[in-house]
């Protein structure tokens, strides 16, 4: 039935590389926050593991939305779930720590080249998840699905869109995209680097993603880690500790000073 291990067993390991779909938790700081969940999937060629079975990594590739590097960017946790749809049941859930890996910078690229993998366009980042708990449940309550096919609908659009753009069309950039769709999260925290960065330099303005009460009044970019409310909280706390040293804080007496100058 349940269990838990510090890495994924290795009497698991092909049952998990066989699975075509998985989902991805992820969820602000704030309370007040939308905790995301988003499915994943595709050939096995976008996800595996790293030697020692403690390393999760998936190819992240272009969408609408941009929670989970929100997310981890901002805090780093995560819950990546697999579920048995064929042969005995299972639930297998990945807790951890997750990394972003930006297509285009150094870190993306030297991930790629290590472990051989298979970018196509659109891929968008790499999330590479450092698992600290594995758990099992039964499962025993999942349907039975047979797979079919994997969709090939997203990779043929983005492939399209590069045609377009190599052919000399600028507004089919990738980049354009997302800088409107992933600069930031629908609670207004900062998406991928990448689409902040263009949608200053080139203008475009950020797709506003709520609307009703619960939508961010303006897109806010904190520096990476930290929240709005973290850091007015820490400007508040600052300020009473000080009013308070002053109050009520050890009297400092000037005249002992003036003596100590003339020794």
């Amino acid at each position: 039935m349940g269990g838990y291990f510090a890495k994924i067993p290795e009497s698991t390991v092909q049952w998990l590389l066989n699975q075509k779909v998985f989902w991805v938790a992820t969820a602000p700081l704030s309370p007040t926050g939308h905790i995301n969940i988003s499915p994943k999937g595709g050939p096995d060629r976008y996800f595996g593991l790293t030697a020692d079975n403690r390393q999760f990594w998936y190819l992240d590739l272009t969408g609408s939305g941009s929670e989970t590097v929100s997310h981890l960017y901002e805090n780093g946790r995560i819950t990546v779930q697999f579920n048995a749809f064929e042969g005995a049941p299972r639930i297998m859930r990945l807790y951890g720590y997750g990394k972003v890996l930006e297509y285009g910078t150094s870190a993306f690229k030297k991930f790629v080249d290590q472990y051989s993998i298979d970018t196509i366009p659109g891929s968008r980042t790499i999330i590479l998840v450092d698992i600290h708990q594995v758990g099992f449940a039964c499962g025993y309550s999942v349907p039975k699905y047979e797979f079919k096919e994997h969709r090939t609908v997203l990779n043929d659009q983005f492939a399209k869109k590069e045609q377009k753009y190599l052919a000399g069309d600028e507004k089919e950039d990738i980049t354009r995209y997302w800088a409107e769709k992933n600069s930031y999260s629908m609670d207004g925290l900062p998406g991928t680097l990448i689409a902040i960065d263009t949608s200053e330099k080139k203008g475009i303005k950020p797709l506003q993603k709520m609307e009703g009460p619960h939508a961010p009044a303006r897109n806010l970019r904190p520096p990476v880690g930290y929240r709005l409310e973290q850091m007015i909280l820490v400007a508040i706390s600052s300020a009473l500790v000080a009013t308070l040293l002053v109050l009520y804080g050890p009297r400092v007496d000037l005249t002992v000073l003036k003596r100590g100058k003339e020794f």
